[in-house]
């Protein structure tokens, strides 16, 4: 793996999950100093310049990364509680979420929740959701009626990089996107 990619790893880590791993706080709205992030990775043995921290923000693909003059935060994935200062938004009809196969069984009997992080994470196109399901096993998206929801009273945000997020999908808003399937289809639940 490249020294920019490890470096880009270890900074979603600090920044989504453990900013203590070389020893920073983050404010309130998920945060850090630039000076701080450069510093705590020295600090545990990593060298990064403040060019390399420019460049894995600016060209992170999936767009994980938020800068604001010279503070930087995760645009959205955290697993504790941070301010992004989102105001919730008006869903398309529909979003789609990436998985795995081996979890259908599952999500199909306690619907989605955002497991180890603070929301579950939904997305405009299915080449990213699809691409979200590779990273765990053979790939499936699921179509989330999401206007629906909104309608029923749930919640959604847009992060920074187009990521959609709410609190958690239950099974009666899902379908499995694209393929055959014994679950149901969004008409059979209504």
């Amino acid at each position: 793996m490249p020294d920019l990619e490890k470096k880009s790893r270890l900074l979603a880590r600090v920044l989504r999950h453990e900013p203590g791993l070389i020893g920073i706080e983050l404010d309130r709205g998920g945060w850090a100093a630039e000076s701080d992030i450069l510093n705590g990775c020295r600090g545990v043995g990593v060298s990064m310049t403040r060019s390399e921290l420019h460049e894995i923000v600016q060209s992170d693909e999936k767009a994980r990364f938020t800068r604001n003059k010279f503070r930087i935060r995760a645009a959205q994935g955290h697993s504790f509680q941070v301010d992004l200062g989102l105001e919730p938004r008006q869903p398309p009809v529909s979003l789609l979420h990436g998985t795995a196969t081996k979890r259908l069984d599952s999500i199909f009997r306690t619907g989605l929740d955002g497991r180890k992080r603070i929301f579950v994470h939904l997305h405009d196109h299915a080449s990213t959701a699809l691409s979200v399901g590779r990273r765990h096993g053979s790939p499936v998206i699921l179509r989330v009626a999401a206007q629906r929801m909104a309608q029923d009273g749930h919640v959604f945000y847009k992060a920074d990089n187009g990521v959609w997020l709410t609190e958690s999908v239950p099974v009666g808003y899902l379908e499995v996107h694209g393929f055959e399937h014994d679950f149901p289809a969004f008409d059979d639940l209504e």
